[in-house]
């Protein structure tokens, strides 16, 4: 059993995006040597998610369409934003959503469906960022 980790930096410029990280991903599983395993991928941050879904713009506007509805961005509206932040409603959503996911990789390859990808979906930023990958396997 084999275990690779790395961590990955970059700069978000908008306080809300959604960034595709397939490529990124799948270049952490090569570097890894690992061909047949787990790979995990972890948010370090309590305003961000990582998903796996389809990459369509449109689709894109309607997640953040939908977290608006479920908790609406408002400077005086949460207890949190009393601390000086204004970022309550970053980390509401942030728990309607997965901080993490797992992938399986068979043949040194991210096993993902035909129009899955993968994601970092940031709700708080204009800072910088990271991922914690972790591949485990053979």
């Amino acid at each position: 059993m084999k275990f690779f980790d790395k961590t990955l930096w970059f700069n978000t410029n908008n306080r809300r995006e959604i960034i595709h990280i397939s490529r990124q991903i799948q270049d952490v599983v090569d570097e890894s040597g690992i061909t047949e395993g787990l790979c995990y991928v972890g948010s370090m941050h309590t305003t961000a998610a990582v998903l796996v879904n389809d990459n369509e713009s449109g689709l894109h506007s309607d997640l953040f369409d939908l977290l608006e509805k479920i908790a609406p961005y408002s400077v005086r509206g949460y207890k949190h934003n009393r601390t000086g932040e204004d970022n309550a409603e970053a980390h509401l959503r942030a728990m309607f959503l997965h901080p993490q996911i797992i992938l399986p990789v068979s043949n040194g390859q991210l096993v993902l469906g035909t129009w899955q990808r993968i994601f970092y979906l940031e709700l708080d930023g204009k800072r910088r960022k990271r991922l914690f990958v972790k591949v485990i396997g053979e």
